[in-house]
């Protein structure tokens, strides 16, 4: 498969469940990637994990991203991916939460080039589908060695390169640095997959053209606004109303449904994942192309904290909120709605509960590949 003009939804742990991923695709989203999963569960047969394996026919184009610290487990579960339908299989070697890195896996293996660059290798002679691997700059400012372990990568078969703009030891405390993606294209001679800060249509566009990258990874832009995918290929801003953007969390409640079950067992499944998106949702704001491009060649959108609008609807105070308590009441009353306009009146109704309080715009951490 080709790897160039592609945006992907990123490899995101929790947020990439299959639903959400479903919601993407249907709001332009062409290529997506499963949560990670870490390959020695996925070779023990744990139901947990193997379920992040699974792809919706919805989902044109597959990625399962694997979590391997040894060759024969990262050999067998990336074997297992592809005989359940994954299009590729791509390696974790950034994510930078503890549970992962002291396992000797995510940003841990760029640490280790040499051992990583067998595991490709050893992979890539297995498998059938193409291997990408998922790198960020290194473990921290004082050892930044993206670009030998892209190499190595390459040199051993992979055949797409993605880089997250950070060290391992900034996790999202600063602005992805998109001059080393435009190095690494320099460099290398496969496909480089840019991901970092990307919130809007044109900062997208503009980092694209800035660095030459082959392709561009949403993550936490697109939790925040899943219709980014379409604005990117329309070249547009989509600006939902209050009353718009319910629907489509109706629509994702669908999906819910759908996958976990429209029962008591479905719900307390869904409660794991629902209050947590409306966590991101929450953090939607208009920002029009024609006020906002300056600033975002600037510094980016996704770590600019803005000012609270006067003047705004009931419902879009609500849908503002960022109080945890708020996101679990909206989640259990999305469930019991039986439409879109059943949801916001039930809204309404929350409303009258939680008077506004004070919500910004601004970065928010979550552990993603």
């Amino acid at each position: 498969m080709d790897f160039r003009d592609r945006v992907l939804l990123a490899p995101l742990t929790k947020g990439g469940n299959l639903p959400f991923r479903r919601l993407c695709v249907r709001l332009g989203a062409r290529t997506t990637v499963s949560e990670m999963a870490y390959a020695w569960q996925v070779c023990k047969g744990s139901p947990t994990e193997n379920a992040l394996l699974r792809r919706h026919p919805d989902e044109p184009c597959f990625g399962v991203q694997l979590a391997v610290s040894r060759g024969d487990s990262a050999v067998q579960a990336a074997k297992i991916a592809q005989d359940r339908g994954a299009n590729f299989i791509d390696i974790n070697c950034g994510c930078p939460i503890h549970d992962v890195v002291k396992r000797g896996m995510g940003a841990t293996l760029m640490r280790r080039p040499a051992a990583l660059g067998r595991i490709v290798e050893a992979m890539v002679k297995e498998l059938t589908v193409p291997l990408t691997v998922k790198l960020r700059l290194g473990w921290s400012e004082d050892d930044i060695n993206v670009l030998e372990v892209a190499k190595t990568c390459v040199s051993a078969g992979a055949v797409a390169v993605a880089l997250h703009g950070r060290t391992r030891e900034q996790r999202y405390t600063r602005a992805a640095n998109w001059d080393w993606v435009a190095r690494l294209v320099a460099e290398l001679s496969v496909p480089v997959i840019g991901n970092g800060d990307i919130l809007t249509w044109y900062e997208a566009r503009d980092l694209w053209q800035k660095s030459g990258c082959a392709s561009v990874m949403l993550g936490r832009g697109a939790l925040i606004k899943p219709w980014l995918f379409r604005e990117i290929e329309e070249n547009k801003e989509w600006e939902p109303t209050a009353e718009e953007r319910v629907g489509v969390y109706m629509t994702f409640i669908t999906m819910l449904k759908e996958h976990f079950r429209d029962d008591e067992k479905g719900r307390k499944r869904a409660m794991f994942f629902l209050p947590w998106h409306l966590g991101f949702f929450c953090r939607y704001r208009p920002l029009p192309e024609s006020r906002w491009r300056e600033a975002s060649r600037e510094h980016p959108l996704l770590q600019t904290r803005f000012p609270d609008e006067q003047g705004l609807g009931v419902l879009e105070q609500l849908l503002r909120d960022p109080r945890e308590a708020v996101h679990a009441r909206m989640a259990a009353e999305l469930w019991e709605s039986s439409s879109t306009e059943d949801a916001i009146e039930r809204f309404l109704r929350l409303a009258a509960e939680f008077p506004p309080v004070s919500g910004e715009l601004g970065e928010v951490a979550t552990a993603h590949g």
